[in-house]
């Protein structure tokens, strides 16, 4: 199965637009783990296991466990998560963007290495920098495009008088992943959700394409009118979907022992959410 089956099989079989983002921070886990980086894969293998069956998605941060020293318990994480929920795709945060053989590396990494149906991208050294990716069949890519931090507004909302029509910088990177881009058809977008309004700009210019979007929860995103922005669909099915990553509300839902029960209480909560806020169609 390419990426875009697999996710469109886990957001059926799930009932699920929601993404866990598996970001590990030592110092924020419950009692007994607290504190200790060796602990990484077994706070995130439960997390996982409490929630399998309620997301069409994960998403491990590559930083939080290299920070760490923690890429050996990245790859049996990985390893668990195919294992236990083999139908829920993985995508890779690394926000990778680097031209040529470095690149041919990277994305040798990601989907060898660590096996990721999915990772992340920054596109803005060009087209040679994202074509590396497109070479593993039915793997998936993200290129950020809107992001949800402030400083985005530094490059992506600037205009750009060289091209035809004078887009803003986001745009025309959604422009260039719906279309001459998209190679292999496995692309997806990067947009935050704290800018709902931008989220419609960009379902307008690339309709089809799956939208990554962080900032639900610990950020402040709005979870319907995130939904509202970005998802589309006929008769019931996904035309456009979106995937929206909470991570630390999940994660942290509890200090105490009870934390993998609050974890799934809070994804529980979210995916609910997102599936009410679904349109009609």
């Amino acid at each position: 199965m390419t990426f875009l089956d697999m996710l469109s099989a886990a957001e059926r079989q799930n009932g699920s637009l929601l993404c866990v983002g598996l970001d590990p921070e030592p110092t924020k886990f419950p009692a007994g783990l607290k504190g200790d980086a060796n602990k990484i894969y077994d706070f995130c293998a439960r997390i996982v296991d409490a929630t399998a069956d309620l997301v069409s998605s994960y998403k491990p941060q590559i930083a939080y466990f290299a920070a760490h020293r923690a890429e050996g318990q990245l790859e049996r994480l990985m390893e668990h998560m195919r294992r236990v929920a083999p139908h829920v795709p993985i995508i890779l945060d690394a926000k990778r963007g680097d031209i040529g053989s470095t690149a041919e590396q990277y994305a040798k990494e990601a989907f060898e290495r660590y096996g990721a149906d999915a990772v992340t991208l920054s596109p803005f050294m060009g087209w040679d920098s994202v074509a590396p990716y497109l070479k593993y069949h039915g793997k998936g890519a993200f290129l950020l495009c809107r992001t949800s931090n402030p400083g985005g507004d530094d490059l992506q909302n600037q205009r750009l008088a060289s091209v035809e029509g004078q887009p803003l910088l986001y745009e025309h990177v959604a422009r260039l992943a719906q279309g001459p881009w998209n190679l292999n058809g496995q692309l997806g977008l990067v947009v935050g959700a704290t800018y709902p309004a931008e989220i419609e700009r960009v379902r307008a210019l690339a309709p089809t394409l799956p939208l990554l979007i962080p900032g639900v929860g610990a950020q402040g995103g709005d979870a319907a009118a995130t939904v509202k922005a970005g998802w589309r669909g006929q008769d019931g099915e996904s035309t456009g979907t979106v995937i929206v990553n909470s991570s630390r509300a999940v994660l942290y839902a509890s200090s105490g022992d009870d934390f993998e029960a609050a974890a799934r209480q809070v994804a529980l909560h979210t995916r609910d959410q997102l599936q009410a806020a679904k349109p009609a169609v």
